[in-house]
């Protein structure tokens, strides 16, 4: 996740060195000597690169923290303090065809649709707003005790990260949390865990300040799949305030997967394909 205060550091940093730091970064691959996938050992774990299907306009005002694709439409909530929000979002423009604006004083983080809900954390104040999923009209607030980050769902609890390596299943009504897993690869614990997606029995989770995804199993916590998108926005979309990558989601009925991040100028449909 990425902070509001840090924006600024984007100013007079050049991206494209920013961007390659952060893939590899001791600040999270602290305990690899390598980057995922930089490794010929027959035992490690699976890394997968991508294809690009397909590229589409993202809003460049749009810092995002969850993104879900749902019935022909992406829907996207943004952070920052006075910029956070709820959009209902045309996938082949870019136009945002609804939005709700969050108070000032909230800090928008992941969403996810559960049934005719749409549910949204928020980062430090311990609240969770509910929608009416075509309205956009409020249904509740619900409180949580810890950070709010990423959020799917399996079809039957709430997942939630919290920028730590612990996952969270929560009751879908209340909030209230039923189990948790703590996510590891081969070296142990993986920490900043961020934007979620629930895809055919898998967590795919972004490891913010990285270009990697991690493919997590909901039963044992193991990573069991890394993606690497390095390199997947071109430099000259790389400009300010372009931010880190952030965002997954997945078209279950045409078995397409989405990625973006924040302030991104585009959108891509993307075909994994195994390297390692």
């Amino acid at each position: 996740m990425r902070r509001f205060s840090q924006i600024f550091l984007l100013a007079v940093l050049s991206l494209p060195v920013t961007f390659v730091a952060y893939s590899c970064s001791d600040r999270y691959y602290s305990k690899h000597t390598s980057c995922p996938g930089d490794s010929t050992e027959p035992d490690e774990i699976p890394v997968y690169t991508y294809n690009i299907v397909n590229t589409y306009p993202h809003s460049q005002d749009a810092f995002t923290q969850g993104l879900v694709y749902d019935n022909g439409f992406l829907y996207e909530g943004t952070g920052t303090y006075g910029g956070s929000s709820l959009r209902k979002v045309e996938l082949e423009t870019g136009d945002v065809l609804q939005i709700r604006r969050l108070p000032t004083y909230y800090f928008g983080e992941g969403i996810t649709i559960f049934r005719k809900k749409i549910i949204q954390l928020t980062y430090h104040s311990g609240f969770a707003f509910v929608y009416d999923k075509e309205s956009f009209d409020s249904l509740g607030t619900l409180y949580y005790p810890n950070q709010g980050w990423g959020l799917t769902h399996d079809g039957t609890n709430l997942i939630m990260s919290d920028g730590t390596s612990i996952l969270r299943f929560w009751d879908p009504e209340t909030l209230e949390q039923l189990d948790s897993i703590e996510v590891t690869d081969d070296t142990g614990p993986v920490t900043r865990l961020n934007e979620l997606e629930y895809i055919q029995g898998k967590i795919y989770a972004n490891i913010w300040q990285s270009d990697f995804v991690a493919m997590i199993s909901p039963v044992t916590g193991s990573v069991v799949g890394w993606i690497d998108l390095r390199g997947i926005l071109d430099p000259q979309d790389q400009g300010y305030p372009t931010d880190v990558l952030n965002g997954i989601a997945y078209d279950a009925v045409r078995n397409r997967l989405f990625v973006t991040g924040k302030y991104w100028p585009k959108l891509f449909e993307i075909r994994l394909v195994r390297v390692q």
